[in-house]
């Protein structure tokens, strides 16, 4: 407590001009973000596959990805300079202050006076704030889902779905959003400078809870759980699931297809339930055994303790933040750098705390994928134990060809960017020595593509 007073002292100096240290920050990770890209940009228009895919990929699929990959990449760098000229927009432009005297006059008309007070103009504030956002932000996600990811075979959304999921995504929002900001700034404000403890612990809670709820409620206004059929992959499951002693309790189906071409799957639940869900496109594109190679790389996590140890890092993550807030809610000066001089309400406190936080944050981000690349090849070699190497490996080619995933990646993009190792340096842990999946060169060359959320 008595270092987190001192630093509240040192960093609320009339001085400091933190509207420009802020911004100052932005541009900061504008610039680092932008170089990268140019670095990987300057990989994408390589011809060549790397050596260990030369033998699997043909120049045709190989093609096809540096194409998307410079697409993607074209893109990103429009969007992020969309979004910087937005993020300047609303700093110069003193949108935060205005939002919140316009929350305070909309409360003062048109509510009863027991509604008044910090919660409820944090509530009309918060709302609004991502309603703009949301608008804002519609053109970039219209062209990314209707024209980049339309133009290479990926999307699978209509319009009408897109809708759909964008306005439910907002009721979702006011409907958890209500109850989960009304306490937290009830905890700030009832708790004193100690505050931090209670947050984090409110926070645990709230992650024990969404575990429990998300595929109940949440999951299923997107998409639909189905229970796997009878057949060679759930009884290769199952026996993986019992060789490991992993509490399964469910498998699942999901209709993924129904947006996108996108492959993936993946386990939750408490700690004594576990559920798995296999997304409906990669049983499509995958033998049997190969989508059992996939899952005795995911449980490989569970097995490793990676799921409990990132739970635990998640944890500290979250104390130190909220810890390093207590140091930032009541700077005066930061908030009067940003328009801020009869009130200093707490969410905006947070908010500008979170861009003073963008350069520690970008160091945690580099590190996590340090940390994440490690549990990555960790997981495979816990495949390749149990006997899998050769299936992970045609799994792996198979939805790299598919999915036309980056071939190549330049160092600093990935290390930076990454929080799986590429493909070519998994193989070569994996000790693929090539050729037994050749086959797939022209096969799937000629079969519409498909993109992935992340790569297994």
């Amino acid at each position: 407590m008595y270092i987190l007073e001192q630093l509240a002292r040192l960093l609320d100096r009339p001085f400091i001009p933190w509207k420009n240290v802020l911004v100052g920050f932005s541009l900061g990770q504008f610039l680092l973000e932008g170089f990268l890209s140019l670095r990987q940009y300057k990989v994408l228009q390589r011809t060549k596959p790397p050596q260990v895919l030369a033998g699997e990929v043909s120049q045709k699929v190989f093609d096809q990805s540096q194409s998307y990959g410079r697409a993607k990449a074209k893109f990103g760098l429009v969007a992020a300079l969309y979004g910087q000229i937005q993020n300047l927009a609303f700093i110069y432009g003193d949108v935060l202050p205005k939002l919140w005297g316009l929350s305070g006059l909309l409360l003062a008309q048109y509510f009863p006076s027991r509604f008044q007070g910090e919660i409820s103009q944090t509530l009309l504030f918060v709302f609004g704030f991502n309603l703009i956002s949301t608008v804002l932000s519609l053109p970039i996600s219209y062209y990314n889902t209707f024209v980049l990811e339309e133009k290479f075979g990926f999307n699978k959304q209509t319009f009408g779905l897109w809708v759909t999921d964008m306005l439910k995504g907002q009721m979702l929002g006011i409907v958890l959003g209500t109850p989960i900001i009304s306490a937290v700034l009830k905890i700030v404000q009832k708790t004193g400078n100690s505050f931090f403890y209670y947050l984090w612990l409110f926070g645990v809670f709230l992650q024990i809870f969404a575990i429990t709820i998300y595929p109940i409620v949440i999951l299923p206004l997107f998409n639909k759980l189905s229970p796997l059929e009878p057949g060679a992959i759930k009884t290769g499951v199952e026996n993986l699931a019992k060789k490991l002693k992993f509490p399964l309790q469910e498998l699942h189906v999901i209709d993924g297809s129904k947006r996108s071409a996108h492959s993936n799957a993946y386990f939750y639940g408490l700690p004594w339930k576990k559920h798995i869900v296999i997304y409906d496109t990669l049983i499509e594109k995958s033998e049997p055994e190969e989508v059992v190679a996939v899952l005795s790389h995911e449980l490989g996590h569970w097995s490793l303790s990676h799921t409990t140890k990132l739970f635990g890092i998640a944890q500290f993550h979250m104390f130190y933040i909220f810890a390093l807030f207590s140091a930032f809610v009541n700077n005066k000066s930061l908030y009067q750098s940003f328009g801020f001089y009869a009130q200093q309400p707490i969410m905006i406190g947070f908010l500008l705390f979170s861009d003073a936080l963008a350069p520690m944050d970008a160091v945690v981000k580099l590190l996590m994928n340090i940390l994440s690349r490690k549990f990555e090849f960790e997981a495979d070699a816990f495949a390749v134990g149990l006997g899998y190497s050769e299936q992970l490996a045609q799994s792996l080619l198979k939805l790299q060809i598919q999915n036309l995933s980056t071939m190549d990646a330049d160092w600093m993009y990935a290390s930076y960017h990454y929080s799986h190792p590429i493909l070519s340096e998994r193989l070569k842990a994996l000790s693929w020595k090539g050729g037994k999946v050749t086959g797939l060169k022209e096969e799937d060359s000629e079969k519409p593509v498909k993109a992935s959320d992340r790569e297994l």
